[in-house]
């Protein structure tokens, strides 16, 4: 069997069986990493996949290439909602917030990098998709500013770090238990976010304070880890 017509981008279509394996082996990394973080040894991601290591390598040249590919694949889904939310904003802009958060909720188990902790990534497209997505939400809540219905103190890094704490369940919790206080929280949050009666929040962190920790910062060939100076 040949490849089929190329992506939009450019870039080949796979077969469908290298496409199936490589959806196999970005899921299996996902459970991988949200179990035992991005260290989890490689041949059980494979295995977890159902193909061998070979077969792995074949798609993803290491792990750094499956890490990145797991986080680029999240922002994209993080922007796809967002866009979504911004279409449908005109209408009702405080329900098109919602229903952005709550989406990034049903669709957690795909953000285990992006939202719910992640490596330190210098790829520049999923810098881009990041820029892209904190745009998107600057429009987002400026439709919502000019009908006046969410407070004007509220910023995209309101957004992403409410979206990334209701994307985090507790320890212990069934899937829908933890689907229904994520959604009860986003609800309040939702509720906090109406002008009446708002008081004055303390100064908002900016979107690079939020994401500096993901860029890596070299001193003397080496990355700087945590809690270091």
């Amino acid at each position: 069997m040949t490849r089929s017509a190329a992506h939009e981008d450019g870039r080949p279509r796979l077969r469908a069986d290298a496409a199936r394996n490589r959806a196999q082996i970005l899921d299996a990394a996902r459970a991988a990493f949200r179990e035992l973080g991005t260290a989890a040894p490689l041949d059980e991601i494979a295995r977890r996949a159902g193909v061998n290591i070979a077969t792995l390598y074949r798609r993803f040249a290491d792990r750094d290439a499956l890490i990145r590919q797991v986080v680029v694949d999240g922002f994209t889904l993080v922007l796809r909602t967002v866009r979504r939310a911004l279409e449908d904003a005109p209408r009702d802009p405080l329900a098109a917030i919602g229903e952005f958060l709550l989406t990034l909720v049903e669709e957690r188990e795909m953000l285990v990098l992006p939202l719910i902790g992640g490596p330190v990534t210098d790829d520049p497209e999923a810098a881009a998709l990041q820029r892209e997505i904190v745009a998107a939400l600057e429009a987002l809540l400026a439709t919502a500013r000019a009908q006046g219905v969410i407070r004007a103190d509220a910023t995209a890094v309101d957004l992403i770090a409410t979206g990334a704490l209701s994307c985090r369940p507790l320890p212990h919790l069934s899937a829908d238990q933890a689907s229904a206080l994520a959604t009860r929280h986003v609800r309040i949050f939702l509720d906090g976010l109406r002008p009446d009666g708002a008081r004055p929040l303390p100064p908002a962190p900016t979107n690079e304070d939020l994401t500096v920790h993901l860029h890596p910062v070299k001193s003397h060939g080496r990355r700087t880890g945590p809690g270091e100076a």
